[in-house]
């Protein structure tokens, strides 16, 4: 991105993030999800890495939060809330370690780790054992009293329990940090609650944890299941509490409920062993989570390191892969699927979502497109449906360019199947390929499937397949790899002959070489000698249906419109399942060994017609002895042969890029 495009897209950034801030920190009503707002806070993160000089003083990354609206006293704390620097792999919590060796050198680290909730930050302060006040975060120097309603949450205690070896605790200020968050099980019965009394359910814990504490009647807040965990114990004098792990030990001590998954590691392995083992059981937590907090254990270390910025350097967040992310729309292509229905999918910049790259989503059809009103050139929000599907939630409308249009979608189709005429019957929403019902799509496939240039399935023709589909028995085309003799011979077409010589043909094809397998497929854009150039390059047909769509698009022939399409019906639900079904029948396609011979290393484009063979036989030829058929005439062609009625654009690329042009004479004297 240029410095100027940089410069336009910070403002946009630090003006929409400003306005999240006051939502979620005035308003208590947040528009978007934390997973959104880090999301674009990353990116301003990343651009004014990348340009120092867009930093300015009013940056979200240069504070934590906003004033809070009236209603509360506000009460200043002891020391700041802090927030943590965010970290999302091993390198950049090594990268912190490293940091931290450079300003202590010859010091070792004993790490302290636990689940970092989300929820409301809030700090309790006794006096001599007695609860005396409840502070919320706010903007970590001040934040509002709400003691009352901390009160009224049960496992709060109202006095510290006195435990042998603890009782200094209880004498003098003893300050406990924690979250009040909302448990699952408690949103989950509230929200039943909710629909039986024919009230409107909450979206999410988190946010009606922070709503709820900050009411004005004490008793509203009784009605609500909240529960508070404790994370940190500060007392005046540091010696009391010199380790994490020994606050935690005094939470249990005085009565105050705490995390008990947390540990202490001596090693950067052991702690990313903690770190990937509750990415795994994340989930099975009574509350929410997105991550982890690494400290160093050693308090007097901790303390020794300082703080830069808003953050203390002896503490990061380790976050794991957001389940949301934002991303910008490079095109919505349609897919045609095997019943003849038309999906829109959106193209996108690759980004991580819930642990995996997807670089598409499904757009479901043109009422959903419209309803969104997403656009080419929309930065929108991306989510996972069940953790599964990539799907776009919504659309960012303040990062939307002005020169956007809106997404028409029967133009779209003109433009992208000219050749294709598409119906939407009744109060269908989708559009349907017009006059090709499921069954029909079948035939046309199953026909394409077993045709010469593909899998060349013998006695396969259009009246058995038609059969075939009419009786029932094949519903995919896979299925034809099922059938018995039996099954035949119960349709009028065929009797003992016919029968067995068709299922022998069959079997015959169960391991076709890759690229007839690949054009038996029958994925659109991709012809025989596309489906070549893919065997040639990838090899085994795994390879292809996990290749990136830049990678794809490397391959020469191979344009946007082809990759996308090679992309897409990789990825689709019902082809998955396909592909799944051929290979448990024991039917897939032979990998591509390396070929040996006379022409190896050598390519070849053929224009015009040739007397002693067609095309197609020559191309044969020419991959038999090793050597490498394309269609065009490209950096890497070294033989146009020239045939009769030569055509002349070939022959001009082959100037430009120094092919050797020869006649079919001295073709056939390299065969």
């Amino acid at each position: 991105m240029s410095r100027s495009s940089g410069t336009d897209r910070a403002h946009e950034l630090k003006d929409l993030l400003n306005a999240y801030s006051y939502e979620y920190h005035v308003l208590d009503n947040p528009s978007v999800s934390d997973a959104v707002y880090d999301g674009l806070m990353r990116e301003l993160k990343d651009l004014e890495a990348q340009y120092p000089e867009l930093i300015t003083a009013d940056s979200p990354t240069q504070r934590v939060g906003n004033e809070l609206k009236g209603g509360f006293k506000k009460v200043q704390h002891s020391t700041r809330m802090l927030s943590l620097n965010d970290v999302f792999d091993r390198s950049e919590v090594e990268a912190w370690v490293q940091r931290m060796d450079k300003l202590m050198p010859g010091r070792t680290h004993e790490f302290f780790a636990d689940i970092k909730m989300d929820g409301l930050a809030c700090a309790l302060i006794y006096q001599d054992g007695l609860l005396q006040a409840g502070i919320t975060r706010g903007d970590s120097f001040i934040g509002e009293d709400v003691t009352n309603n901390v009160r009224t949450i049960a496992n709060v205690p109202l006095r510290l329990r006195s435990q042998k070896g603890y009782e200094h605790l209880l004498i003098g200020r003893t300050e406990v940090r924690g979250e009040i968050v909302m448990l699952k099980k408690d949103f989950a019965a509230l929200n039943e609650r909710q629909e039986r009394a024919g009230k409107p359910t909450f979206a999410n814990p988190r946010n009606l944890a922070a709503g709820t504490i900050r009411q004005l009647d004490p008793k509203l807040v009784a009605e609500r299941p909240l529960t508070f965990i404790a994370y940190d114990l500060q007392r005046d004098d540091p010696s009391d509490v010199p380790t994490h792990m020994a606050a935690y030990e005094a939470l249990t001590a005085i009565g105050i409920r705490r995390n008990q998954e947390a540990g202490v590691f001596t090693g950067l392995d052991a702690v990313m062993h903690f770190v990937d083992e509750w990415d795994e059981k994340r989930h099975k937590l009574p509350f929410n989570t997105d991550g982890l907090v690494i400290k160093v254990n050693d308090r007097a270390q901790y303390a020794d390191l300082g703080i830069v910025g808003k953050q203390p350097r002896g503490a990061v967040a380790y976050k794991y892969a957001a389940e949301q992310a934002t991303t910008i729309v490079k095109d919505i292509v349609i897919s045609i699927g095997r019943t003849g229905a038309a999906t829109p999918v959106a193209v996108f910049d690759p980004v991580q979502v819930a642990g995996t790259t997807v670089q598409h989503a499904s757009l479901h059809n043109a009422d959903e497109i419209a309803r969104k009103d997403i656009r080419v050139g929309d930065t929108v929000v991306i989510f996972k449906a069940g953790d599964i599907i990539p799907q776009v939630e919504s659309v960012v409308l303040e990062l939307r360019p002005k020169n956007t249009k809106p997404f028409i979608y029967e133009d779209a189709l003109r433009e992208q199947y000219p050749d294709l005429e598409f119906e939407r019957q009744g109060k269908d929403v989708v559009y349907r390929v017009k006059g090709m019902t499921g069954p029909l799509v079948l035939k046309r496939a199953l026909e394409h499937f077993a045709s010469k240039g593909a899998l060349d399935i013998d006695t396969l023709g259009e009246k058995n397949v038609v059969a075939l589909v009419d009786s029932g028995l094949v519903k995919d085309i896979a299925d034809i790899y099922t059938l018995t003799k039996d099954d035949l011979l119960k349709l009028d077409r065929f009797a003992d002959i016919s029968a067995q010589k068709l299922i022998d043909a069959i079997a015959e094809k169960r391991n076709p070489t890759l690229a007839r397998f690949i054009y038996g497929l029958g994925i659109r854009h991709v012809g025989s000698q596309t489906a070549i150039d893919l065997a040639n390059h990838f090899k085994k047909l795994d390879t292809i249906g996990t290749a990136k769509l830049d990678e794809l698009k490397s391959i020469d022939g191979v344009g946007d419109v082809v990759a996308d399409s090679i992309y897409l019906w990789f990825d689709e639900e019902e082809n998955s399942q396909l592909l799944a079904k051929f290979r448990g029948l024991g039917v897939w396609p032979q990998d591509v060994k390396a070929v040996g011979g006379k022409l190896s290393g050598k390519s070849f484009v053929i224009t015009g017609s040739l007397e002693s063979m067609g095309r197609d036989e020559a191309a044969e030829k020419i991959r038999n002895l090793g050597g490498v058929f394309q269609s065009s005439v490209g950096k890497d062609t070294m033989y146009l042969v020239a045939g009769g009625k030569v055509g002349a654009s070939k022959l001009k690329k082959a100037e430009k890029y120094g092919t050797k042009v020869i006649n079919e004479q001295e073709f056939l004297e390299l065969l």
